[in-house]
């Protein structure tokens, strides 16, 4: 049996960073989904309330995200949206990370070390973000230029 489990495990582990790193740029819909939730239940709305508030809260968010990127322009505007997406990933990532690490290595210097690791989750949720936005060939002759 111990032959199964370590495959297994490592399986779990690899197939945990996997949907880690895909739904890392769902972070701040996420967290804007919960934040939105909570305060609907917290003033009356009750349990269908807080789910249909926080699922709108969350779409809205994903959606204004990915329309900004589209219209705006400048390149500093659309990093900005950018890490806007990606600083609530990093901060995920890093307590994800982290969580793993402290299964794995019981020292914890070793542990913060290997959580840097939310480095790369950031890095790839920049690359998603940005191949969010379409290329701007056919904006290059919008009315508003």
């Amino acid at each position: 049996m111990i032959f199964l489990g370590i495959p297994l495990g490592l399986a779990a582990i690899a197939l945990y960073c996997w949907r880690l790193f895909t739904l890392a740029v769902f972070a701040l819909p996420f967290f804007v989904s919960v934040i939105a939730g909570t305060w609907a239940y917290h003033t009356g709305g009750g349990w269908l309330g807080a789910i249909v508030v926080g699922l709108i809260a969350g779409g809205v968010t994903l959606g204004v995200g990915q329309v900004l990127l589209v219209i705006v322009h400048p390149m500093w505007a659309r990093l900005l949206i950018a890490l806007a997406f990606v600083a609530p990933a990093v901060f995920a990532g890093y307590h994800a990370t982290h969580g793993i690490a402290k299964l794995a290595m019981p020292s914890e210097t070793w542990q913060i070390v290997f959580s840097i690791g939310a480095v790369v989750i950031g890095i790839t949720t920049l690359l998603q973000v940005a191949g969010m936005a379409p290329r701007g060939q056919w904006r290059t002759s919008a009315w508003w230029e």
